[in-house]
């Protein structure tokens, strides 16, 4: 797409009511698109989108991707971001995990080819499993344990994107796929298992922050403006990708449970937990492609996006 392409688009957002989806839908409603954001609300929230009640240019249709789908009407661009996202749900939900990614996909490609629109996967860092290349490149192939309990996810992002090259190999559909490493940021529900939304939730209530293991394992946080900024910019550039985006800032859980307590101004103090079976040591992207193709990178601090974030924390809650 090109970079004033999005005023005159009619662009599909699958997930619309998540985390990512609701800001990405944010985004492309102030570009001047009209969205059309599909979401059965499985891990997703009307809460995140309430705000596009009165936005004539929004609408949302509540169904479950896992099923045909219809959109009536022209179709530029299909963002498929469906799927629970966060350890603790998609270890609760890995049969729903696994069909979103695969029947989910599917139907999301086969909305793009019958509408003749391009295709953008929310893919994942977890395809790479726990890396034993560090940082990860998009040329490295991964270290994923298909039947361990994460690999309801990973294997469902694996499969998405090969499926999606495979509609474009096969159909000719114009596609993008992004692999998403770490982000945090507004709309994260605190009971989502994820690090960040976490420890705000248990500092701001002054409980002690659960951290797993020693917390010497390794993260890179990317703030969600950053992110979103990078996806639009694979839209605009017609990157096909697989593209990494996230931060290359590399910093142990310990030290992010540290800053998280600093950015709320409450110190309650570490408890330690058992690591997660399979739990990556190291996640970082190599960001050189992103860099070179996008002229894109992670800008925002960690410090200044905890701020940001634990301020939305204290509005919402």
């Amino acid at each position: 797409m090109t970079p004033t392409a999005f005023s005159d688009a009619r662009i599909v957002v699958t997930g619309a009511a998540g985390f990512l989806g609701s800001h990405l839908t944010d985004a492309l409603l102030t570009e001047g698109a009209e969205v059309v954001g599909i979401d059965n609300l499985i891990t997703g929230s009307l809460r995140n989108l309430a705000h596009l009640r009165d936005e004539p240019a929004f609408t949302l249709q509540r169904h479950d991707v896992t099923e045909h789908i219809i959109v009536e009407g022209a179709v530029d661009l299909v963002l498929h971001a469906a799927s629970p996202a966060s350890p603790i749900d998609y270890l609760k939900l890995p049969i729903q995990t696994l069909k979103v990614g695969s029947l989910g996909t599917h139907n999301a490609l086969g909305l793009a080819k019958d509408a003749g629109a391009g295709f953008l996967l929310f893919s994942t860092s977890e395809v790479y499993g726990d890396p034993d290349v560090h940082p990860q490149p998009e040329s490295y192939r991964g270290n994923v344990d298909p039947i361990g309990p994460r690999g309801v996810y990973d294997e469902a992002k694996r499969f998405a994107e090969a499926l999606t090259f495979a509609y474009h190999r096969t159909h000719g559909i114009p596609i993008h796929v992004v692999r998403i490493f770490n982000t945090y940021g507004p709309r994260m529900r605190t009971d989502d298992g994820r690090a960040v939304p976490t420890f705000i939730g248990q500092a701001l209530a002054g409980q002690p922050l659960t951290l797993h293991g020693d917390g010497s394992q390794t993260r890179s946080l990317c703030y969600v403006d950053d992110l979103i900024a990078g996806m639009l910019s694979v839209l605009r550039r017609g990157v096909r990708g697989p593209i990494n985006l996230g931060s290359d800032h590399e910093v142990t859980m310990l030290a992010v449970a540290e800053a998280v307590m600093d950015a709320v101004g409450r110190y309650p103090g570490i408890v330690h937990a058992e690591r997660p079976e399979d739990d990556p040591e190291v996640r970082c992207p190599d960001t050189s492609l992103a860099r070179r193709e996008l002229g894109w990178e992670a800008t925002t601090s960690l410090v200044d996006g905890l701020s940001r974030t634990v301020a939305w924390y204290r509005r919402a809650h």
